[in-house]
This record gives C-alpha cells, sequence and structure tokens, in this order.
C-alpha cells in the first residue's frame, strides 16, 4: 500500500466546507470526478456503515462498502472501506476484497483566518495511486468552487 497525500486551501469557514464535502447534494457534485453519479448510502456517524455507489452502463450499482471510524464534527473524519459493491451486491469477504479491506480514507479540516485547509490521507493500492493522483486535485478543486459560491438571498 501507498500512502497519498492531498490538500487544497478554501475560502470558506471549515463549517461550511465540512457541509459541502458531506451533505448529499455537494457531496454528489464534487464526487462527479470519480464516477458520474457518485453518492453514498447511509450516514457519517461513527461506526456506521456507509456505501460511496455509482451505477454503472447497465445500470447496476458499484462502489464500496465503508465503515465511518471516527467523526470529530468539523475537524476529522475516517473512513475504512470494508468491501465492494459490485452489480448491486455487498462484497466483504471475497479474495479480491482481502488485499486492501482496512485500508483508510482520512479528512482533516483546519481554519485560519476564515479559510479552510482540507487534507486527505489515504491508502491505495498501486493499480489505483496514478487515478487517485489524477482525480483528487480535480475532486478538490471542485470542492472548492462549492465552498466558496456565495449564496445569494
Amino acid at each position: 500500500m501507498q500512502k497519498l497525500h492531498f490538500n487544497i486551501e478554501i475560502n470558506a469557514l471549515k463549517e461550511k466546507v465540512w457541509h459541502t464535502m458531506l451533505d448529499k447534494e455537494t457531496y454528489k457534485q464534487w464526487t462527479y470526478i470519480f464516477a458520474p453519479g457518485s453518492d453514498f448510502q447511509g450516514e457519517w456517524n461513527k461506526g456506521s456503515k456507509i456505501l460511496f455507489v455509482a451505477a454503472d452502463e447497465n445500470g447496476q450499482l458499484g462502489g464500496m462498502v465503508s465503515r465511518i471510524k471516527e467523526n470529530k464534527k468539523y475537524k476529522f473524519i475516517s473512513i475504512e472501506h470494508i468491501g465492494i459493491v459490485k452489480d448491486g451486491k455487498e462484497d466483504t469477504t471475497s479474495e479480491e476484497v482481502k488485499d486492501w479491506a482496512g485500508v483508510l480514507e482520512n479528512y482533516t479540516f483546519k481554519e485560519k483566518d476564515g479559510k479552510t485547509v482540507v487534507l486527505v490521507d489515504m491508502d491505495s493500492n498501486e493499480n489505483y495511486s496514478e487515478m487517485f493522483k489524477t482525480m483528487w486535485p480535480k475532486a478538490l478543486h471542485k470542492l472548492k468552487e462549492l465552498a466558496e459560491k456565495v449564496v445569494k438571498q
């Protein structure tokens, strides 16, 4: 496994960045970079199971079975990936899954002077590292764009 690190500074308070990253509607917008139609099913509460999914070209759900390992609101969230969703079915026991089950994806939010730095630290096997190195900066840029939008009243 390789450790990957990404970060971005966003001109918004950490509460707004947190909600932009994790609220369902805006989550779908910034994670579109990883897979069109990206969504989650479940809750962000510590200990909760959460599925990160998108439909394939045949309409079948695929993605990750995960667990929220830690959630310190507006500061830190840790996601432990424990399986996959393939053709709409959860798999947490196959050989394919055993190779990487337990990998972590961590988000840290640090605020200073009204700006928030989002740090992403994650484990990745070599097969996916280059893809993540390309996609994460784009996804974080989209998150920044969404979080910095001024809400008009």
